[in-house]
């Protein structure tokens, strides 16, 4: 499958002043294999560590932490000659030995000349927090699941991605096409984004396996949190996890604490929500009441709503047979719009922002999405089915006037909204517009 970060990775790659490297990403998303075909590509030769496969590689790091001596160790450990220019040193579940992890910062500044990669969940890199990371020696590089185009390309559609791109104000889709691209996006509803399960259902369109594989790597975040979760705050965390999909079925799907476990308030589930959000199982979108730059500093962190990093995880936590997604738009029923809602959530993070918001006003006014863009805050209305009437970004238009405003709906055409299967090119999208609202009706 080809990845878009491996264009990330190749410009690190060609930096000058490049420092080591730390590809972040949710458990299971593909970091083990774009690093390693990243090597394959880029450099003659790489030498692969794995801290958890083999925990005793931590004694490379016992004694010192001086990246030369490393380096002569793990040549002679690996029979195979380290030289600067042309290896690449992947360090994987990098987590697993907090001393590795801290060696990236000698590396950056007494061997600057080596190529290191580190691989690691959030979970695991959180954890160390600023004691021990080496804060301000590393470069960044995140990964999640496959966007809407990557599952396009993985599926030889790369022609269709390559249309989509180039959609302009005004452009009508041929019914045609846009019927192919809703039908492979309700392929990915179901699917969703994580490797594994992309490559099985490319491989026989089995459903009944991409939900084993899909249910196996849900029980493997229920295991991380058994593992790295203190015995206090485990239940609660459970609870929370468990209690995601009946949430976002709520008509204003906001998150409330009371109906995790009865009675609860937020200082009594706060610290497991934040286990959740800090591993990247779980993305918490806040609420803005007044839209202004910059977005964050006007955000009610009490008020907000949670999504899976992952939407093809969410429709199997939530037990939503693929049968509902196959049905016309019309027909669907409401928890595939929450569904559709965390679809898009996922292509903004993985193309527009690393922050996503949400607006409500005072009353019942509200618009799924809001991004910043620059300068812009661009309001997002998420409409499952075809029918693109917004009584709420209307009311938002009216009060705030902004340059850029958008529906994405199941519609084909394009002329201030865009169909749901385009969500990924919202920036390019958006620069071809200009000043640009979309009709509310």
């Amino acid at each position: 499958m080809e990845r878009l970060a491996m264009a990330a990775l190749g410009a690190w790659r060609d930096n000058p002043t490049r420092k080591p490297l730390v590809l972040r990403g949710v458990r299971q998303c593909g970091k083990t294999w774009l690093l390693r075909e990243f090597a394959n590509r880029y450099f003659p030769q790489q030498v692969y560590l794995n801290f958890e496969k083999e925990p005793g590689l931590a004694g490379l790091f016992a004694d010192d932490l001086d990246p030369r001596r490393i380096v002569r160790d793990l040549s002679i450990l690996r029979g195979q000659r380290v030289d600067p220019g042309d290896t690449l040193i992947i360090m994987d579940e990098v987590q697993a030995c907090p001393v590795a992890l801290m060696s990236l910062k000698y590396f950056c500044e007494d061997a600057p000349e080596f190529f290191v990669a580190a691989a690691g969940s959030l979970l695991g890199l959180a954890e160390h927090g600023e004691v021990g990371f080496p804060v301000g020696k590393v470069d960044f590089v995140d990964l999640g699941p496959l966007t809407f185009q990557e599952f396009l390309l993985a599926t030889d559609d790369a022609m269709l991605a390559e249309y989509i791109a180039t959609l302009m104000p005004g452009d009508r889709v041929s019914s045609p096409l846009a019927a192919k691209a809703e039908s492979l996006l309700r392929q990915y509803l179901i699917v969703g984004g994580m490797p594994e399960p992309v490559a099985s259902w490319l491989a026989d369109h089995d459903l009944e396996r991409v939900e084993t594989i899909q249910q196996a790597i849900l029980d493997s975040y229920a295991l991380d949190m058994v593992k790295h979760a203190g015995a206090a705050v485990l239940p609660k965390l459970m609870a929370v996890w468990r209690s995601i999909p009946r949430q976002l079925a709520k008509e204003n799907q906001k998150f409330i604490f009371s109906q995790v476990i009865g009675g609860a308030r937020a200082k009594d589930l706060e610290d497991a929500l934040e286990w959740l959000v800090a591993a990247g199982i779980v993305v918490k979108v806040a609420r803005v009441s007044q839209p202004a730059c910059p977005l964050p500093a006007f955000a009610d962190d009490r008020y907000f709503k949670l999504y899976l990093a992952d939407v093809g995880l969410l429709r199997r936590l939530a037990e939503l047979p693929a049968a509902a997604l196959l049905q016309p738009s019309g027909s669907r029923d409401f928890f595939t719009g929450a569904l559709v809602g965390n679809y898009v959530l996922a292509q903004l993070l993985a193309t527009v922002s690393k922050t996503v918001f949400f607006w409500r006003s005072d009353n019942t006014a509200e618009v799924d999405f809001l991004v910043q863009v620059g300068q812009d805050v661009v309001p997002l209305e998420v409409k499952s089915g075809d029918n693109a009437a917004s009584k709420s970004l209307a009311e938002y238009v009216k009060r705030f006037a902004p340059r850029h405003a958008l529906k994405l709906t199941m519609k084909p055409t394009v002329n201030g909204h865009l169909p749901l299967w385009a969500a990924w090119n919202i920036p390019q999208y958006l620069a071809s517009c200009g000043s640009l609202v979309a009709s509310t009706s």
